[in-house]
């Protein structure tokens, strides 16, 4: 499965611009084969709190439409970063996942709002605005079963094993990283899971721009099942191709026995 890692200049605070930027990227994307694009966190509004409710759309929404009838058009998988989602009179840090046919295969809300005071760092609290979604999110593709949750939720592991034991080959993490937690641990975030679970990982920032509200760290990357950087970017706006070799999945996990060797007799995971 060939994948485009496109990290975009976008939260311009001009949301058609936005929309109309990631869709050229993904047609460049398709036009070099790609099979599966995947978008940055909040790739069509600023990430900021005072935005979220303003930039926000219902289910069937400006950039989610722009998004199904692209997959369509173009016959490609599409993971469309996040946007805030407007439902249940509330909002939603929200991914949502399109087929070859246009077809909504998943969304995801996100489910742990980064909510963080870092001494000399960065302060942010999502909650103030958001609300946080309650599902483990996997879906169905013809290379398997994938995995998606956004940028903090990676930090959970039990998430991202919940995904593995849902047969997930590869988990996709739209992501907004910045500088303080970026250069500390995003590498090795998604290094670790990539190693915890035995599989592929794939997150995508958005680029860096310096006079944001919120920094983002950029370096969209993809990790192979080993622990191995496939490939990795900078700050700057870019498309990276990963070719996922997803028969790697089964041939690590029988070279390094992890997930079936697991002592279910002393702990377990239960799905509510």
């Amino acid at each position: 499965m060939k994948a485009a890692l496109i990290q975009l200049a976008g939260g311009s605070g001009a949301k058609a611009a936005d929309i109309a930027l990631a869709c050229e990227k993904i047609r460049e994307a398709a036009a070099n084969g790609a099979d599966l694009a995947i978008l940055p966190e909040m790739f069509c509004c600023p990430y900021d709190n005072a935005c979220f409710q303003a930039f926000g759309e219902e289910s069937g929404g400006e950039a989610q439409t722009a998004l199904s009838n692209l997959a369509k058009e173009l016959g490609i998988y599409i993971v469309g970063g996040s946007v805030p989602e407007l439902a249940d009179g509330t909002v939603y840090n929200t991914s949502y996942v399109y087929g070859r046919a246009g077809q909504e295969l998943a969304r995801h809300r996100k489910v742990h709002l980064f909510d963080i005071d870092v001494a000399g760092g960065q302060r942010f609290f999502e909650s103030d605005v958001l609300s946080p979604g309650d599902q483990i999110t996997t879906f169905e593709t013809e290379f398997g079963m994938m995995g998606l949750c956004i940028c903090f939720d990676l930090r959970f592991e039990e998430l991202s094993r919940c995904m593995a034991l849902r047969g997930a080959k590869c988990i996709f993490v739209p992501a907004a990283f910045n500088m303080t937690t970026g250069p500390a641990h995003w590498e090795l975030l998604f290094r670790q899971r990539a190693v915890d679970n035995q599989c592929f990982t794939v997150g995508v920032s958005p680029a860096r721009n310096a006079a944001a509200s919120y920094v983002a760290y950029g370096n969209s990357i993809a990790v192979d099942p080993w622990g191995t950087v496939l490939c990795r970017a900078g700050a700057e706006a870019e498309i990276l191709y990963a070719q996922l070799d997803l028969d790697r999945v089964e041939a690590i996990r029988a070279q390094l026995p992890i997930l079936s060797a697991r002592r279910t007799d002393l702990y377990e995971l239960r799905e509510l």
